[in-house]
């Protein structure tokens, strides 16, 4: 028998990863283009000073239309992943997003153009957000799955740096160039996408559902650089077997079974939906969109632009740590501390700018020793506020929403998670202007208002998966175990390697019984 080795299966992760660079690179080009001169006289309107402004209302319909898609694509890839496969859904929303890109680059001064050309990017976005844990949590090993699936964060993460170091480079740029250059690259992320056409393999757990074993033994195999006819081999593809063997036996899965009583699925569903909803009103979001804006009425020395590449540096910095932590705390804790920092930052950041900034567009010679102390705490505390979200809250709703589900209903209980992520998104990024217009810095106690929530509804609702296959998991909710007391939790049964098929007995007659039930 010979001994996996799992390089491969980290490099197919890490490139699938790279549709979260495709979304941070978008949040972090739309930030700064809101602020450069071309741009808001192509697409602001005529103020009575005969100046142009990108008016609160103008920003959120730019901003917000992408968002708008990926609540429609991460439903969407629900169909397309079942009926191409994860490889060719894959493919099918990278040339979407591309061609949206397209759209964008092309735009005169039209700004119906540009939104719509942001929407059918955003479709790409979304569906991509939702395949790749169900691609990675498919293809990675176990003891490393946690690990892979902070890679999808991690690119967010750097594709939000690269696009501010890119514009810190163009926003000086007299004409259209100054923004068409960092929003036309993403037309060459995009391709670099469908590249993967060329050596990306499809889920082996999508070839055993279509009946192609000999083609899922073989990727497998490569995966963890093994003989197709080793015994690891064959025992990972008998496990999968009985996977699929319980979801055929149950008859195709619908959206309601994702909220089923069946092994807790209503509670997995909205719990992984929840996490998504509470992570986008953490706070960072704001900063990511509107930094560059808000951070204009802060009045200190530095660009805006270079406050939004530190930013960004941090979060990448912030990242890496989590690759570790994941692991070595847990999904809870991790959550738990990140709701602690990130609050602390919120609330402190929100009182010192709205009692010490002076008001906006004040001269520069005009402001206090108070108003620039006041704008340096303010931008220090959203740089440590955004450094906490990268290591806790940003990458773990993720990998919480890529392994709590049983695979028969894992594609459409992923796409729930995704679409309560981008609907939160959307309506951010639509009101937050026009809110933070309105009350300014306090439009930060909302955020730790939200924090404080995710404190809680963690603490009373969110058991500990580290470490349990999709099998034990639902042993873990089948046994009732009070989330405080999941660290500790141990399964009873033995699920992996099986060879007396007992657990795949257990989950054919669940699913039968599932089945019965609805047809009487």
């Amino acid at each position: 028998m010979g001994i996996p080795t799992n390089h491969k299966a980290i490099l197919l992760a890490t490139f699938i990863a790279f549709g979260g660079f495709l979304f941070g690179y978008d949040i972090g080009v739309i930030s700064g283009c809101l602020i450069m001169d071309d741009f808001v006289r192509r697409f602001g309107v005529i103020g009575s000073d005969g100046v142009a402004v990108l008016s609160p209302a103008r920003q959120s319909i730019i901003t917000s239309l992408l968002s708008a898609g990926t609540f429609v694509g991460a439903l969407g890839q629900a169909f397309t992943s079942d009926r191409f496969g994860r490889r060719g859904s894959i493919l099918i929303w990278s040339g979407i997003f591309t061609a949206g890109t397209v759209i964008q680059t092309g735009t005169v001064d039209s700004i119906a153009q540009i939104s719509v050309g942001r929407f059918i990017a955003g479709l790409g976005v979304g569906a991509l957000s939702a395949i790749v844990p169900l691609y990675n949590g498919e293809t990675a090993p176990k003891a490393m799955r946690g690990m892979l699936l902070v890679l999808y964060q991690l690119q967010i993460i750097i594709g939000i740096f690269l696009s501010y170091m890119i514009e810190i480079g163009t926003h000086h740029i007299e004409g259209s160039a100054s923004w068409r250059i960092p929003v036309g690259l993403q037309m060459l992320w995009g391709l670099a996408l469908l590249s993967g056409i060329f050596f990306l393999p499809e889920s082996p757990r999508h070839l055993l559902g279509t009946g192609r074993e000999a083609e899922a033994r073989r990727v497998v195999a490569t995966l963890n650089s093994l003989p197709e006819d080793d015994p690891v081999v064959m025992e990972i593809i008998e496990e999968l077997e009985y996977g699929i063997r319980a979801e055929n036996e149950g008859g195709k899965a619908t959206w309601l079974e994702c909220f089923s009583e069946r092994n807790m699925l209503w509670k997995r569903t909205i719990n992984g939906m929840m996490l998504q909803f509470i992570q986008q009103l953490n706070g960072q979001n704001f900063y990511y969109y509107y930094g560059d804006t808000f951070f204009k009425s802060a009045n200190t020395p530095l660009d805006a632009y270079d406050i939004q590449a530190i930013l960004g540096g941090v979060s990448v910095v912030g990242t890496i740590p989590a690759l570790y932590l994941i692991e070595a705390w847990g999904r809870r804790k991790s959550l738990l501390t990140g709701s602690v920092l990130e609050a602390t930052c919120a609330i402190i950041a929100g009182l010192v700018g709205h009692y010490t900034l002076a008001p906006a567009n004040t001269p520069v010679d005009q402001l206090t020793t108070r108003n620039k102390q006041g704008g340096s705490v303010l931008i220090a505390f959203a740089v440590l506020h955004v450094f906490s979200f990268s290591i806790f809250w940003g990458p773990t709703p993720w990998v919480y929403l890529g392994e709590s589900f049983p695979l028969r209903v894992r594609p459409k209980a992923i796409a729930l998670g995704s679409a309560s992520n981008w609907i939160w998104n959307f309506l951010l990024s639509f009101f937050a202007p026009r809110i933070a217009n309105d009350i300014g810095p306090l439009i930060l106690l909302i955020f730790f208002g939200m924090l404080v929530f995710g404190f809680v509804y963690v603490w009373l609702f969110i058991p500990e998966t580290r470490g349990l296959s999709l099998e034990e998991v639902d042993e873990m909710y089948r046994s009732g175990v009070k989330p405080w007391n999941s660290s500790s939790w141990r399964p009873a049964e033995k699920h992996i390697h099986d060879h007396d098929g007992k657990s795949a007995i257990t989950e054919v007659r669940e699913v039968r019984e599932k089945s019965d039930g609805d047809s009487v």
